[in-house]
């Protein structure tokens, strides 16, 4: 009887080598993929995708794998990047992880890997598949603190049932524990940050390559015009930094956060306290709704939900307005919630789905 052929997405990070090692390990027939979705100014001043490739293919030697490179970036762009300018453009805060998510690792890879022979794709992601007589459900890693399962919660079931995720119940520290046991070059290597597949550019001087800079004003919920915005684009719900005015002007010495943006006026709102009543939200409405079982939850059950990644579990329940809309109610107002992120929803350790934020409700 013949292996099973996983194909493994290397980004050349140690997450996903070690993901590679562990199925070479376990028996599977083990082929690596490195996807280059990025080639605008994909130059040395970045973290340019050619040293990950190095890295992969230095890993996959020690390993005894194939490595095979596939390019991207047309649909990255085409699936992925002109939503994510889109939504900036409308001034909201878009999550551009969650869809490469859904619309390049999980589906042009699953694809390619398909062509390839691969009976799974699996990834370095920390989370975890559990099949319940026949229905896929996607479990958060063990390790919360790098737990990526809100990431993940567009994947549906066809997706999920040809997945594997080898690192979810480890620890990030057992990960590079294992990679240097094994003799990985990669063992140290810092974990990457900043916009998927784009790296670590300068935000506001990339933005504004694409899209045009609309400087306003910046005002007090009073009227008060405190100084200017570059464009309503660079400011996010609950931003403290980059404002450019002073803690003290106000009279209390608190820092300014942003608590809206008014797009028709191009004006730029922000209250001074960390624990402004405005950045305190007690409801959302969410659109573009995904579940990962493809049934919707119950109704007002007492869930959990994310408005961000790393965001602690909040209580909370889920009154739907139709098919595709939901108002999510929370059982403690929460801090700086921004139209265009994701709010994820959770029972226990299982991750049920979620949406779009679109709109916040003040009681």
């Amino acid at each position: 009887m013949s292996k099973a052929r996983v194909v493994v997405g290397m980004s050349g990070g140690v997450d996903s080598s070690v993901a590679a090692l562990l199925l070479k390990q376990q028996g599977y027939e083990v082929i690596g993929l490195f996807m280059k979705n990025w080639e605008d100014d994909d130059t040395d001043e970045y973290c340019s995708s050619r040293q990950d490739l190095i890295d992969a293919a230095s890993v996959a030697d020690v390993i005894g794998i194939p490595l095979e490179a596939v390019n991207f970036s047309t649909e990255y762009k085409e699936r992925v990047f002109s939503h994510f300018l889109a939504e900036y453009k409308a001034g909201r805060t878009p999550n551009p992880d969650v869809l490469c998510n859904a619309e390049i690792k999980f589906k042009a890879f699953l694809d390619h890997a398909a062509g390839l022979g691969a009976d799974y794709i699996a990834t370095g992601h920390y989370a975890q598949v559990r099949n319940m007589g026949g229905v896929f459900q996607l479990l958060k890693g063990e390790d919360g603190t790098k737990d990526q399962s809100y990431f993940l919660y567009r994947l549906n079931q066809a997706q999920l049932s040809r997945t594997l995720f080898p690192i979810g119940h480890l620890y990030k520290r057992d990960v590079r524990s294992i990679a240097k046991g094994h003799g990985l070059p990669n063992f140290s290597k810092k974990d990457s940050t900043g916009i998927c597949f784009i790296g670590e550019r300068p935000f506001r001087e990339f933005l504004n390559r694409y899209l045009p800079n609309d400087p306003g004003e910046i005002r007090t919920l009073s009227g008060d015009v405190m100084g200017r915005h570059a464009g309503l684009m660079y400011y996010t719900i609950g931003q403290r930094q980059g404002l450019g005015i002073g803690g003290t002007r106000g009279g209390d010495g608190e820092p300014w956060f942003v608590s809206g943006k008014d797009m028709k006026r191009n004006i730029l709102t922000v209250v001074q306290g960390h624990g402004h009543p405005d950045l305190l939200k007690p409801a959302l409405t969410a659109t573009d709704l995904t579940w990962v079982s493809g049934k919707m939850p119950r109704c007002n059950w007492v869930y959990a939900a994310k408005i961000r990644y790393r965001q602690p579990d909040a209580p909370c329940s889920i009154t739907y307005l139709d098919r595709d809309k939901c108002e999510i109610e929370f059982a403690q107002p929460q801090w700086a919630v921004a139209p265009g992120q994701s709010v994820v929803v959770y029972e226990s350790k299982v991750c049920l789905g979620g949406g779009v934020i679109t709109a916040t409700r003040d009681d």
